[in-house]
């Protein structure tokens, strides 16, 4: 029994150091990853900011990238994460609600435009924008644009075409997608002439180009929201504040994202 009792003690050390945190079962838990959920149309902005984060000492987060209402659903539902960074304001306001973030630590980190894109040889369509002008460029296709009714900006775009009066005779046009990158994937690929994305994603894609900008009173002002969840790790805050840095928001602005006080 004594030849095995210095093995066992230093077995049952090296197991209370790690749940307790004493004495490196603190520093191994806070090397863990960030876990980020975030809006599909951050996904090259997060990903270079997550990669200047990398480069000061952190471990890289590992990023969700999808629509936001998919994301605030999955949080719901228990999804594991330390932050969530959402498209628009109300599905934050619902994370909000069901506890899946912490309220006292959300902050707005970006704003965005929104706008129609075509194929790189379209003509940019005259301002002020008319429903003729952009009948006349769909033509027989369809209107490539996020699902409107969860994700945020299918839902920027039908508040801005039923302030402008055009919804009625569009919705029949739609061609709805799972998030804006997928309907910017389908303007670049040719399959339907128009699409609606944001300013950032046009500013990313060689395979389109910006016809026209809706106009920004037309629609709620584009923000993105983020937090950390109440289960979060210690560095997700530290993350957070890094978002609003002067190096994120260089890179932000690199990716066609607006400034907070630039909308």
């Amino acid at each position: 029994m004594l030849k095995h009792s210095r093995p066992l003690a230093i077995l049952t050390f090296v197991l209370t150091a790690l749940w307790t945190g004493q004495p490196n079962g603190g520093a191994a838990r806070a090397e863990e990853p960030l876990t980020i959920l975030a809006a599909a149309s951050l996904t090259d902005a997060l990903t270079e900011i997550g990669a200047a984060w990398a480069r000061a000492g952190h471990p890289a987060p590992v990023f969700s990238f999808a629509g936001t209402g998919t994301l605030a659903r999955q949080l719901d539902a228990g999804a594991p994460a330390d932050l969530f960074v959402s498209a628009d304001q109300a599905w934050m306001d619902h994370a909000e609600e069901q506890g899946t973030v912490a309220a006292d630590s959300i902050v707005e980190i970006a704003a965005n435009a929104l706008v129609l894109v075509g194929a790189p040889e379209a003509e940019p369509l005259a301002a002020p924008l008319t429903l003729d002008a952009v009948l006349g460029s769909l033509g027989t296709g369809r209107l490539a644009i996020a699902e409107p009714e969860s994700v945020p900006a299918g839902r920027y775009a039908r508040q801005a075409f039923e302030t402008l009066g055009y919804w009625s005779a569009l919705e029949p046009r739609l061609a709805p997608m799972d998030n804006v990158r997928v309907a910017l994937a389908t303007v670049a690929r040719g399959e339907t002439p128009l699409g609606v994305v944001y300013g950032s994603d046009a500013v990313i894609e060689p395979g389109v180009r910006v016809l026209a900008t809706l106009p920004n009173d037309s629609h709620t002002p584009i923000t993105y929201p983020a937090a950390v969840t109440p289960e979060a790790q210690p560095e997700a805050g530290a993350f957070l504040d890094f978002l609003t840095s002067p190096e994120a928001v260089k890179i932000l602005e690199s990716k066609g994202f607006l400034t907070l006080n630039g909308r």
